[in-house]
């Protein structure tokens, strides 16, 4: 321990005298690797907090404890910036069951309720399922899904090495599949879950209704048991379905995005922001989606408090809050931002789990863009390889209309849809040195645009 202290202490003066920016990234990172508080604060958030759906009690208790965190160390302001969230409620034990099979009798399927998704009521809804890979296959049926429950069976492609395009290309199922199959006449839809492994937990996630247009339930079951009913259905077309849920829109609710703030000493006026969303859903522990990001956004401006290093531009550290069912954190941060007349030179993101860092995703211009590879030398010592993807962040893209480089911090994608969006998503399944290194990437990546600026 007397060894690492001394090796910390030795990088202070080369800091404070401004020399190589590959001295400052290697304090960032033997900072976070030795001594970082980014896997402890993750542990308080999912152990003692837990899960945090906008609008509940666990969201509340996310947003004020956030803020005494960011107070704890010193930052220079901490506030909490007032936004309007939807408030939907589960409301009680989500069902699908098989009623009606030759093979087996009546067999209960893993499942839980779509995100704003109404309920059955208590009686539930019993009918025969329609089994279709997509929302093409169900607009070829037309109003043959009049009356009957639509099963949404596309799976994400295992064939893209990609985990987060495959689920960008299968998630149209679930966030519009039921606006899409009221509209032919169907009294409810089950959709596979988001997953890329074949497992028996469900998958939860937004969905959106159709203005004008019945709400009709709709729910996730397990990819194992996805395939099951698919097997079923081969065998016996006119299989029925039983599903029974009980979730609620209630009144929007008050709610914050929490902000903790480093100013500039020299150009306070332009602004980094890094973080992640504060809200996750009411499954789990918001572990990886998005305990992970939060923490990491906040351990940034810790580590520049523990080197001592006064940043030049002003730093900010942003819980976005509802970015699970509404996106209203990251538009009303914009918002204000445009009234305020704030100049947001980079926003980096990371709501792509705890897992191990291997580059950034960016959108902006190509100067922008060439500035962000121009590191990579920099950079590469640490794995951090891919600097070409595009992409930012959900929350953070609000602030494209003000010319922001837009960055996503990206991890290793193929174990995050194990756990994303599930009862699994737990401080457990996260690994202290994966987390810590994304912590330190983004530390990193801050300190060379703060240094540099963005273009």
């Amino acid at each position: 321990m007397k060894k690492i202290l001394w090796i910390l202490l030795l990088h202070i003066p080369i800091l404070t005298h401004g020399q190589g920016h590959e001295a400052s990234l290697r304090a960032i990172y033997d900072t976070e690797l030795s001594s970082g508080h980014t896997y402890e604060n993750l542990r308080y958030l999912c152990k003692e907090i837990g899960n945090r759906l906008s609008g509940s009690p666990g969201a509340a208790a996310a947003v004020e404890w956030t803020k005494q965190l960011m107070e704890s160390y010193g930052f220079d302001t901490v506030y909490l910036q007032p936004v309007m969230v939807p408030h939907w409620e589960r409301g009680g034990n989500d069902v699908v069951r098989v009623v009606n099979s030759i093979k087996y009798g009546t067999i209960s399927l893993t499942a839980l309720a779509l995100g704003n998704t109404q309920g059955t009521g208590p009686n539930g809804v019993v009918s025969q399922v329609v089994e279709v890979r997509g929302l093409s296959e169900l607009q070829a049926l037309g109003s043959r899904v009049n009356g009957k429950i639509v099963f949404f069976n596309g799976p994400m492609d295992p064939t893209m090495v990609d985990a987060f395009a495959a689920y960008s290309r299968a998630v149209g199922q679930r966030s519009s599949g039921a606006a899409e199959a009221a509209k032919l006449g169907a009294i409810g839809t089950i959709v596979r879950s988001m997953n890329n492994q074949i497992d028996d937990f469900a998958h939860t996630g937004n969905q959106r209704y159709a203005p004008n247009v019945p709400t009709i339930p709709a729910l996730a079951i397990s990819t194992e048991d996805a395939e099951l009913l698919s097997d079923l259905l081969e065998d016996q077309p006119d299989l029925q379905l039983y599903l029974e849920s009980h979730g609620e829109m209630k009144s929007e609710k008050l709610s914050y995005n929490v902000i903790g703030e480093l100013r500039g000493t020299e150009k306070p006026e332009e602004i980094i922001a890094v973080g992640g969303h504060l809200d996750s859903w009411d499954v789990g522990e918001g572990a990886h989606d998005d305990g992970a990001g939060c923490m990491q956004g906040i351990e940034v401006l810790r580590l520049y408090k523990q080197l001592e290093w006064k940043p030049k531009r002003t730093l900010r550290a942003v819980m976005w809050m509802n970015e699970e069912n509404g996106l209203r954190g990251g538009q009303e941060y914009a918002r204000v931002a445009k009234e305020r007349g704030e100049k947001h030179i980079a926003a980096i993101e990371s709501d792509s789990g705890g897992f191990l860092p291997i580059g950034f995703s960016s959108t902006g211009t190509n100067a922008q863009r060439a500035k962000l590879s121009s590191w990579a030398g920099l950079l590469q010592p640490y794995q951090l390889w891919n600097l070409q993807k595009l992409g930012g962040g959900a929350d953070i893209g609000p602030l494209s209309d003000q010319g922001t480089l837009l960055i996503g911090l990206l991890p290793d994608s193929q174990r995050y849809f194990r756990y994303h969006h599930t009862a699994a998503d737990v401080f457990e399944v996260v690994d202290r040195r994966e987390l810590e290194l994304g912590a330190a990437a983004m530390a990193a990546l801050v300190y060379l645009i703060d240094r540099e600026g963005a273009n």
